[in-house]
């Protein structure tokens, strides 16, 4: 009996350590071997706004101008492009409207109107207080009384933003990707080219006057064809005077000799 219990002792422990030897490696092994995780799928724009609320009219704009279809496309495409970053106002501030401010607007202009709160890439909020101004939304030219608009920063996590025609405020961020950041704004982004005041055309070059006639001075009457018609007109009376004096002189000297004979 005694020689089975140490019989069966000594086989229970090569098991133990068999296990202890071979359990490591297929740990590892299994580790190694795993496929990697799927990469998520990218978030439309639908669901970020429709998950926050609030946005039911930006998301109206989105679908009727097609900027929804053309910003989703693109994210589920291939990484070619450097991201999105939406500014999305809010219910309320497109209640604080004036009447009649998007009625107003053609098919044509309420598409740069959306178009005005996207940028071509992604701008993560620590990059506000670097950005340059203007930025370029897609509504396209930041030039003079066209689509400009400016961003500050002021360095404690508040940016505001400037379109000439109203100011704005980045109340929060909604979603954060590798490709789409959206930011709640709690107003309108208003381009100047739709809703600023008529800029002015830029005024006409002077005309560049000559310094040396300036220096001149006026020119003198004589030297015109007038001033020499005038001279002439006067120098004949006094032509004829000297010649009647002449012949009266004459008259008086034949006379006198007359009179000697």
């Amino acid at each position: 009996m005694e020689k089975q219990a140490r019989t069966m002792v000594a086989s229970i422990l090569l098991v133990l350590l068999s296990l202890s030897l071979t359990a490591p490696s297929a740990r590892c092994q299994t580790v190694a071997t795993a496929p990697a995780p799927a990469a998520a799928p990218a978030k439309s724009i639908r669901a970020v706004l429709t998950k926050a609320g609030q946005f039911t009219k930006f998301l109206q704009l989105l679908k009727s101008t097609q900027e929804e279809d053309q910003i989703d496309s693109q994210l589920k495409g291939k990484a070619s492009s450097g991201g999105f970053t939406v500014f999305a106002p809010t219910d309320n501030a497109f209640t604080s409207l004036k009447s009649g401010s998007l009625n107003a607007l053609s098919d044509q202009e309420k598409t740069s109107l959306v178009q005005f709160h996207v940028l071509s890439q992604l701008l993560p909020m620590a990059q506000f207080d670097t950005v340059s101004n203007p930025l370029r939304t897609q509504a396209g030219d930041t030039g003079r009384g066209k689509y400009p608009l400016n961003v500050t920063a002021d360095g404690a996590g508040r940016v505001n933003i400037s379109t000439g025609v109203v100011n704005a405020t980045v109340d929060s961020t909604l979603f954060t990707g590798d490709r789409l950041v959206v930011y709640q704004v709690d107003k309108v982004l208003l381009p100047w080219k739709l809703y600023g005041p008529p800029v002015p055309p830029a005024p006409a070059p002077s005309p560049t006057v000559d310094k040396d006639k300036k220096k001149a001075g006026p020119v003198a009457v004589a030297d015109g064809p007038e001033a020499d018609s005038a001279t002439a007109s006067e120098a004949a009376p006094r032509g004829m005077r000297g010649l009647g004096v002449g012949l009266c002189g004459v008259a008086v000297a034949v006379a006198a000799a007359w009179c000697g004979m």
